[in-house]
């Protein structure tokens, strides 16, 4: 069962970004289902890595996106996605030197933070995006 599925109700109106929230979401049930089937020693590290790298390469192309929409709160959208790579970054560290182990609480975490970021942030710049031709 994945831990969370993608629908409509997650667009933000903006076909780029919601095809980017996808694979964000597509990334956090491989974590999930590697978990489940008691694979996560072995696949839970690349598996994090890859979530990691592509959220950060996904927050620099909306960033750039609101940037060309001269989207009025990007500086604020900015501080909450530096803030939210400090904290996984933080757990990530703490995982590859051996003291934590990948648990439900954080995919917890990173499922509410997404669906929360998305839902309620990322929703805001949708219309300006697609005034000013940014998809």
């Amino acid at each position: 069962m994945a831990l969370m599925r993608w629908s409509d109700k997650f667009s933000v109106g903006v076909p780029t970004m919601d095809k980017q929230h996808m694979v964000l979401f597509d990334s956090l049930n491989d974590l999930h289902a590697a978990m489940m089937k008691g694979q996560a020693q072995t696949l839970t590290g690349p598996l994090l890595r890859k979530l990691v790298a592509y959220t950060r390469d996904h927050f620099s192309a909306e960033e750039a996106m609101m940037s060309a929409a001269e989207y009025p709160s990007l500086p604020a959208h900015r501080i909450k996605h530096r803030e939210f790579e400090k904290q996984v970054g933080e757990y990530v560290g703490r995982f590859e030197r051996g003291e934590i182990t990948l648990n439900l609480d954080l995919l917890n975490f990173l499922r509410d933070w997404l669906v929360t970021h998305i839902q309620g942030e990322d929703r805001k710049y949708g219309p300006l995006a697609n005034e000013r031709g940014c998809r």
